[in-house]
């Protein structure tokens, strides 16, 4: 099998998978976003793959293939380092909510409180 039809086909089958897990939604749309643009990169570098090679020889390197894994180390170490910014924005906003549920129990325990004395004095 030639290896473009071979990178096409992974390419396309990843693509497919994404947006079948966005449509099920056990992956948001916000976290796709990154895997999408790498298949549309990876099908169109496999389509006009002379354009692939002028890319890497401009920028310095012997083989089409270094480039390659080279943008790939760059493109997963960016994608790492925006999981790890939507991670922190999700634990700050559990530790907002846990600090508001921490204030309404002892308002609810407050309000039982209160409820249990006017019930006391009513009885009298």
């Amino acid at each position: 099998m030639d290896i473009k039809i071979l990178s096409l086909i992974l390419s396309l089958i990843i693509f497919v998978l994404v947006i079948e897990l966005v449509r099920r939604e056990k992956l948001t749309f916000k976290y796709a976003f990154g895997w999408l643009v790498l298949c549309v990169a990876a099908v169109f570098f496999a389509v006009f793959d002379q354009l692939l090679f002028k890319i890497s020889g401009f920028l310095g390197f012997t083989l089409a293939s270094n480039f390659i894994f080279f943008s790939l180390l760059c493109f997963f170490v960016f994608l790492s380092l925006l999981l790890t910014a939507f991670l922190c924005q999700q634990n700050n906003r559990n530790d907002m909510m846990a600090q508001k549920i921490g204030i309404l129990e002892f308002e609810v325990s407050q309000l039982k409180k209160l409820l249990g004395k006017k019930e006391q004095l009513t009885e009298k």
